[in-house]
């Protein structure tokens, strides 16, 4: 695959002083702070702090994934994930959502404030079992507001039409990896043309805890560049998968979470209301949840904390699920959970 080599690289102090000064986003003797963060594997991101007080994250695509298995993507994507955070910023509730400063294509580089402090990433409390019921209400109305404001919007459908970042980075290396890998996992390849098939609203793509930070108790959502016009349930999907998986792999705060899975989609289904226009939602929502499931054991992006038991476990208890698959994100919450307590037993 012939992919851009990208110059400059901002992992590099000097270089991102260096090109900061040369854009003017900073003083010619300014020296800012500049710290790396980690935890990306398909972007390099860091830290800028000025004396001004002043916070900025310059966030830049990688053209191959940082992962065990070869993933490649256009870095062009950063173009996609502009858009969608002007998009988002208007649709989401205030405050959960950042502003964009500057957007670089040449460099595939983006600019935009900083989460103030003080703020934690959502993923990294909830595996220290930092469970806060207040955290999935939000989580759950943010998704729906997404979700709801931007149902049947020709004009976002049309400047989001374009899915190629979502067969590349989801569709391919998570449904279609993990076919290849699994092959009785049948349930994916009629997934992934449905999935084609389904236009209905915004779609973040990303919908993940590891994605969001909080801020003083408020929620705030990060990494869009997978946004796209399509299937809403695969945000469902994508994020109980983590709700679910945490659940297995935590077991001392198995009942919590799975409570928590609950009251994450009695919270949408609240917010959203009417879902007229897309009455397959809650079908289509197991669906993926088993997808992503599955995706998230055998794709190319396994669960970094699930040791390689709870990854036989979890193939296991989807593959027998799918057999017959829950007629709700309720019951698909249930047979979940009594599948754990058999295999445990």
């Amino acid at each position: 695959m012939s992919l851009p080599t990208i110059e400059l690289d901002i992992e590099d102090p000097d270089a991102l002083i260096a090109y900061l000064r040369a854009q003017s986003y900073i003083e010619d003797e300014e020296v800012p702070f500049i710290h790396v963060l980690a935890g990306g594997v398909s972007n390099k991101t860091v830290l800028v702090k000025r004396s001004s007080g002043d916070a900025w994250v310059v966030k830049q695509a990688l053209p191959k994934l940082r992962v065990a298995a070869d993933w490649f993507c256009s870095p062009d994507r950063i173009i996609r994930e502009a858009e969608g955070m002007r998009s988002l910023y208007d649709l989401a509730p205030p405050g959960t959502i950042t502003q964009m400063i500057a957007l670089d294509p040449a460099n595939f580089l983006l600019l935009m404030e900083a989460v103030p402090e003080p703020h934690a990433n959502w993923k990294s409390m909830l595996l220290n079992g930092e469970i806060v019921d207040d955290h999935f209400k939000q989580f759950g109305e943010l998704l729906a507001a997404i979700h709801s404001r931007s149902r049947l919007d020709l004009s976002l459908a049309t400047a989001f039409d374009d899915r190629g970042y979502f067969e590349s980075l989801r569709l391919e290396p998570y449904y279609s990896y993990a076919l290849s890998n699994v092959c009785e996992a049948h349930f994916l390849a009629d997934l992934i043309e449905q999935t084609r098939l389904r236009r209905f609203t915004l779609v973040h793509g990303d919908y993940s805890p590891k994605n969001v930070l909080d801020h003083n108790g408020k929620l705030v959502l990060l990494d869009h560049e997978v946004i796209h016009f399509g299937d809403p349930a695969f945000d469902i999907g994508f994020s109980l998968t983590h709700i679910l998986s945490k659940a297995h792999h935590l077991p001392n705060h198995r009942d919590a979470f799975l409570s928590m899975a609950r009251r994450y989609w009695q919270t949408y289904t609240h917010s959203i209301g009417d879902t007229s226009w897309d009455p397959d939602l809650e079908r289509f929502a197991v669906l993926h949840t088993l997808g992503c499931l599955m995706a998230r054991v055998a794709g190319r992006s396994p669960l970094e904390y699930l040791s390689q038991d709870e990854r036989n476990r979890q193939k296991r208890i989807v593959l027998k699920l799918a057999d017959k698959v829950p007629s709700s994100i309720p019951e698909l919450i249930s047979q979940f959970t009594q599948e754990l307590k058999h295999d445990y037993d």
